[in-house]
């Protein structure tokens, strides 16, 4: 078995991969577009309606006698919550690379969440087909930007490839063979070189590597993540994706665990849809029945998986069991959520959860009618737990808040879908607020004394702010000596202090990139409490922030513009307008640090500027001080 991700920037042609894959594997009897809305992993409406991947989807296929469970993630920045679930419980994964521009911005951002995980991957450099592409341009674009050590297995020529371990000639679509196969062999024997640097065995025999010992080598080194093997091809025009898939199985690692260790497994997505409430979960140890009972360790309490399903896309079928190193759906669990471990209630397991990112953008919705103000919580509920958007509210309003415009566009679809009309507001980003100048010794005394037990706290604090500005972090320390302030009191002192940063004094933002210092107190022998303590930390960082000069963060993006030469000026004068600081520049493209804020609607503005020759991408980079 293998349980493989694929992974890429957007439109670098994932989704067209797998559908490929799905067809020369026989799990499909036709071969689905994009542009036809006829896949099977993008089968979501507004997926079909958008041309792009949203949610990630599950499909299965058999390749030399191995079960390959592929996961297709987005490549759109909005939904990177997606990638990261997905990659959380992924043994392997397939990066795909356009032939044309190389490493893109989110193919950069897919590959680092890879590396958070530890996951080996492989790459494809896809679309050799299309004007412009360049194979050792975009290999050499894998060292550059992504620090890595490319192995290169294939020497594509057009419509086929040579594979450089066997040496064996592959063409698709009646394309001829190349007449010299010289520099195919100068090819390998750069590869056993490079391989050879890396691998005591594969240095053994250098000068005469076999076959064997090489793909064993490259198996080592991928799975290691020192090196990477790269391929490379067309999979519009199928060419190159069996060998890929020789790949995936040759060098990409099988799941493990045991089936009869305890139950231990990870629902890392939950979608809810026409088939009802679905959970999907990675097995890593033990059987999942259909019909059993599991138990989530984090809430003390049971749940029923009426069913185990084996997932394609859209379709499921019904399974007995999943044992250790599937991933299946369940369906009947009512309240696990992404992150959520299922064990035995004999040996209950909690296993690390998927990473969520902070939310950059916020819209207000309200229900137009009394019946859409009834169905709302249940909708944004549902919504909440299957499009990791955060459900808040502020001055009255109930507020949506994810990674861009577009994931919230797309959630607001799905309310409508679901029979509840709302007015949606207009997008504002979430801003932080920071300390410019911080102050020292300031004294808080918490007194209270209404009959009974009184409360007492006496704390100084240090503020000052995290450098560099923009660093959004929280850090608190205490130098307090002598006892004056008992270790308890001290946390809970951090702990009111936290509080005190859900809200800023310049405009009731989240309070950001600071360090506070417990200096000194003061206790008293009955009054002194950690509900004292704690209180007096909130309302001593509050006052403390009134003293200090603030100033407000903003989320900016790094964006890349990539547009014709003559294009090129009106696009930096637009970056300039929208206070974007231009961090490069080649002959057909532009990349810039721009404020979020300034990038809504920048699709269609960028569009009538250039009269639609222009495309732009962006990923998140973080926070600057406001202007």
């Amino acid at each position: 078995m293998r349980n493989i991700g694929i992974l890429a920037h957007v439109d670098a042609g994932k989704t067209t991969l797998t559908e490929r894959i799905l067809f020369l594997t026989g799990a499909t009897y036709k071969r689905g577009e994009v542009h036809d809305g006829t896949t099977v992993t993008d089968f979501d409406p507004q997926e079909r309606e958008r041309g792009i991947t949203i949610f990630s989807a599950a499909v299965s296929c058999d390749w030399r006698g191995e079960q390959l469970n592929l996961i297709d993630t987005p490549g759109h920045v909005d939904f990177t919550d997606e990638v990261e679930r997905s990659l959380r419980v992924l043994d392997g994964a397939v990066v795909v690379f356009d032939g044309v521009a190389g490493v893109e911005p989110q193919s950069e951002a897919v590959w680092r969440q890879a590396d958070r995980y530890g996951v080996p991957r492989i790459a494809f450099v896809n679309k050799l087909d299309r004007a412009g592409a360049d194979f050792d341009l975009a290999v050499e674009s894998l060292r550059d930007r992504l620090g890595v050590t490319p192995l290169v297995v294939q020497w594509p020529f057009p419509g086929g490839v040579v594979d450089l371990v066997s040496m064996r000639v592959l063409t698709w679509n009646d394309a001829p063979a190349p007449a010299d196969l010289g520099p195919a062999r100068e090819a390998r024997q750069r590869l056993e070189e490079a391989v050879a640097e890396l691998h005591p065995a594969a240095l053994e025999e250098l000068g005469d590597i076999s076959d064997t010992v090489l793909r064993a080598a490259l198996r080592d080194l991928t799975i290691s993540g020192e090196a990477v093997v790269v391929l490379g091809g067309a999979a519009y025009r199928n060419v190159g994706v069996e060998p890929l898939l020789d790949a995936v199985v040759d060098y990409l690692p099988a799941p493990g665990g045991d089936p009869s260790a305890p139950l231990t497994a990870l629902a890392f997505k939950v979608q809810t849809g026409r088939q009802g409430r679905l959970t999907f979960v990675r097995v890593y140890d033990g059987v999942l029945v259909k019909g059993g009972t599991v138990w989530d360790a984090a809430e003390g309490r049971t749940e029923r998986a009426g069913r185990v399903l084996r997932v394609q896309a859209d379709r499921l079928t019904d399974l007995d069991r999943a044992e250790a190193g599937d991933i299946v759906a369940l369906a009947g669990i009512k309240r696990a959520r992404a992150g959520t471990t299922l064990s035995t209630r004999e040996h209950p397991v909690l296993l690390e959860a998927p990473a969520t990112a902070t939310p950059l953008v916020s819209v207000a919705v309200e229900p137009r009618t009394r019946a859409d103000a009834q169905r709302l919580p249940a909708a944004l509920a549902a919504l909440a737990e299957e499009f990791s958007v955060r459900v808040g509210a502020e001055d009255g309003q109930t507020l949506l808040s994810g990674q861009g415009e577009l994931q919230l566009e797309v959630a607001v679809t799905r309310l409508r879908e679901a029979g509840v009309a709302v007015n949606v507001g207009r997008p504002r980003v979430a801003y932080r607020e920071t300390v410019v100048r911080g102050v020292t010794g300031h004294v808080h005394r918490h007194v209270k004394q209404d009959g009974g037990a009184g409360q007492f706290a006496h704390i100084v604090l240090d503020v000052t702010p995290l450098l560099p500005p923009g660093d959004t972090g929280f850090e608190f320390a205490s130098t307090v000596t002598g006892g004056r302030v008992p270790a308890e009191y001290v946390r809970a002192v951090e702990a009111g202090c936290r509080d005190a940063l859900a809200d800023g004094p310049l405009a009731g933002h989240p309070v950001a990139g600071l360090r506070v210092t417990l200096t000194d107190g003061g206790t008293h022998v009955k009054d002194s409490s950690e509900m004292a303590f704690r209180t007096a930390g909130r309302a001593g960082l509050r006052a403390a922030l009134a003293a200090c000069t603030m100033a407000r963060l903003e989320p900016v993006a790094d964006v890349t513009v990539s547009a014709p030469a003559d294009a090129l000026g009106t696009v930096l004068g637009d970056l300039a307008a929208r206070r974007g600081q231009v961090t490069g520049s080649t002959p057909g493209s532009v990349t810039a640090v721009v404020p979020l804020a300034e990038l809504f609607g920048y699709a269609t503005e960028l569009r009538s500027r250039t009269k639609g020759r222009a495309t732009f991408a962006t990923r998140p980079a973080g926070y600057r001080l406001a202007a």
